[in-house]
């Protein structure tokens, strides 16, 4: 009789490596071979073009190029990823594709398109995995973006004041969950649209769609600061004026604004 430790042993998926998540990759463009209905698949992120950065808790980002006609064949059924091992959990999450967890423990986030689609859609560029040798991979380089509007130093400034006073204010009315998100999400998001301008950053990969990520590698004093950004649900004040200090400390900052915000935050109305 197995004891319930090795039992246990035997349920819990060894560690990520590199080299599985990648060869899960692999495995993923044989079977879109295999299939005869397929152009190509890109890998993303970190088994794409960044693979120095892949690690036990990276996923599989990829785009399966299928042929025209044959994207709702990959879209209605999975057994082209099933084949390969078993899924414990599949949630289609959006119109084109899904998030998967294989049962060894590989997360896959994946999307389904045909070649003249990927004109239209925003993404980082990627790594052909597999193709079909006669296939233009031109499809598979990100559109070139136009200049992107930055938004002033003003903007972002008046937007992190306004999202601490409202935060505050909805905090103090009861509302300490949105009120708490105000602060320790929204107002956060644009101090760190700001942090590029009160220190250099570390070299890092950027992602382009998310100024969060490898945020602490790239910015490790910004980041020092963080837990005094997040104190939680029921420390939204305190969260509230730590982030006002780093205002006052590195830009100049309205005054009234300042003074209503630590007025709310003392729990004064």
């Amino acid at each position: 009789m197995q004891t319930d430790k090795a039992l246990k042993a035997i349920q819990t998926p060894k560690p990520n490596t590199p080299e599985k998540l990648l060869q899960r990759l692999d495995a993923i463009g044989e079977s879109l071979k295999a299939s005869g209905k397929a152009h190509a698949l890109l890998g993303l992120g970190s088994v794409g073009i960044e693979t120095e950065r892949l690690d036990q808790y990276s996923d599989v980002d990829f785009f399966a190029i299928v042929q025209t006609g044959h994207k709702q064949y990959f879209l209605d059924s999975l057994h082209w990823l099933s084949d390969i091992h078993p899924i414990d959990y599949a949630v289609r999450n959006t119109v084109d594709g899904y998030k998967v967890l294989y049962a060894d423990g590989i997360f896959c986030e994946f999307a389904v398109f045909e070649s003249h689609e990927l004109a239209h859609i925003p993404f980082a560029e990627g790594r052909i995995v597999w193709q079909q040798p006669e296939f233009d991979t031109q499809c598979c380089v990100p559109p070139v973006k136009g200049e992107a509007h930055a938004n002033s130093q003003e903007w972002i400034i008046g937007e992190a004041l306004t999202n601490l006073y409202v935060g505050m204010s909805r905090y103090n009315r009861g509302e300490k969950l949105s009120g708490s998100r105000f602060v320790q999400s929204y107002a956060l998001d644009r101090l760190i649209d700001l942090v590029d301008q009160t220190e250099h950053s570390e070299p890092e990969f950027v992602d382009e769609f998310m100024s969060d990520r490898r945020l602490e590698a790239r910015f490790p004093k910004f980041a020092q600061l963080l837990p005094t950004f997040t104190q939680g649900y029921e420390r939204t004040a305190e969260s509230a004026l730590a982030q006002l200090a780093f205002l006052n400390t590195h830009f100049t900052v309205n005054q009234a604004m300042c003074d209503r915000i630590t007025e709310l935050c003392s729990g004064k109305d």
